[in-house]
């Protein structure tokens, strides 16, 4: 089985840059540190098995191939969508947002 490259697009990034600063400001250094090592344990376990993810987004939204996957220990989604070289990382969003806002753009500030 080949490891495909998770490529987060910048709303990602941005997400994940604000769930840290959250964190860290919180929560402190160890559980900032926790998310980023869970973070990054998802996205090897998504780009080794793509299909883990659940399509139950994809439906709601009608986006076909969109999945998501928690990050084990936080209330966080990766939504990402696989394409043939790399995982396209959409969005890196907290369990309780209204996800349908956040998708379309249409979310306010990140506030957790």
């Amino acid at each position: 089985m080949t490891l495909k490259p998770v490529v987060p697009r910048a709303a990602a990034r941005a997400d994940v840059d604000n769930a840290i600063e959250h964190y860290l400001a919180e929560a402190g250094p160890e559980v900032e540190l926790g998310f980023i090592d869970a973070l990054e344990r998802a996205y090897a376990a998504i780009g080794k098995l793509p299909v883990i993810g659940s399509p139950r987004w994809a439906h709601e939204l009608n986006l076909p191939g969109l999945r998501s996957w928690r990050i084990q220990g936080y209330p966080w989604l990766v939504f990402y969508v696989e394409g043939e070289a790399n995982i396209d990382v959409w969005r890196v969003l907290h369990a309780k947002l209204d996800i349908p806002a956040w998708m379309e753009g249409e979310g306010p500030e990140a506030s957790v």
